[in-house]
């Protein structure tokens, strides 16, 4: 724990000065992660592709941090969208210090029943959308010297779950280009890395027919006692923009309270 401490951890605003966009972060995992950055200082480009209103709440709850927000309607299924977003928080913040690939959506149905564009949905919007966004982002990071890529993945795309077949092929394919871009970027000081949460209780469950057997299960088999929040999520990826985590280079980091261990 020393050396954590010991590289600026210890100081609460470490990401002043700093600009992270993070897609889908209007509500869910994707706010908890704006506001732990916001924490710290860090400007953000709050991203949704429906729910204005939420998006809106968290940029105010931003400023209300006394960091600079901007909210940016963006599509992430559609390539110029992305790049249209991370241009955008570009120009208004200055720079793009941090790109969260956090978006998330996909066809929840048996893998027989998949058609092509079920898997191009899925693929487009979860995974794709990170690679775009690492391309436009890696200039601005480049210029300075020091970056940080996150990416959301899940427990499905090692494990398999029911009706989860083109998500959780999506899944892997963020970790494995995740993989790809630290190995490529770690040499510029821009650092990739995956976060898998557990089971988080947000209004993406509500999409899954099993959302009741899913919460009651995860409850039963994490040996933490509780179920991982967005909260929780933030934090992890806050020290993983820290420069204490510098040394942690492309991994997928679980963060599930033991759940993984037991399901």
């Amino acid at each position: 724990m020393e050396g954590i401490e010991g590289k600026g951890v210890e100081n609460s605003r470490y990401l002043t000065g700093k600009s992270a966009v993070i897609t889908g972060s209007g509500r869910g995992i994707g706010r908890g992660i704006a506001l732990a950055l916001a924490r710290r200082g860090c400007n953000i480009a709050v991203n949704y592709a429906r729910h204005r209103e939420a998006a809106e709440e968290t940029a105010a709850a931003i400023e209300s941090m006394g960091a600079h927000a901007i909210v940016v309607k963006a599509n992430m299924a559609e390539e110029e969208d992305v790049r249209r977003l991370v241009s955008t928080a570009g120009e208004h913040l200055g720079s793009v210090d941090i790109f969260v690939g956090n978006a998330a959506s996909g066809v929840l149905r048996p893998v027989l029943e998949i058609t092509a564009k079920h898997w191009e949905w899925s693929l487009n919007v979860n995974a794709r959308s990170i690679l775009i966004g690492a391309q436009t982002a890696a200039p601005f990071m480049q210029a300075k010297g020091w970056g940080r890529v996150l990416s959301v993945t899940s427990i499905g795309s090692r494990r398999v779950l029911a009706e989860y077949s083109a998500v959780g092929v999506s899944k892997a394919a963020i970790e494995a280009v995740t993989r790809y871009l630290a190995v490529e970027l770690a040499p510029q000081g821009i650092i990739a890395n995956c976060i898998s949460p557990g089971v988080v209780l947000t209004d993406a469950l509500d999409w899954f027919p099993s959302k009741d057997a899913i919460i009651s299960n995860a409850q039963e088999k994490t040996p933490a006692g509780r179920l991982v929040t967005p909260e929780d999520v933030g934090e992890l990826a806050a020290w993983l923009c820290s420069d204490a985590a510098s040394m942690i280079v492309g991994q997928t980091i679980e963060i599930d309270g033991g759940y993984t261990l037991l399901a």
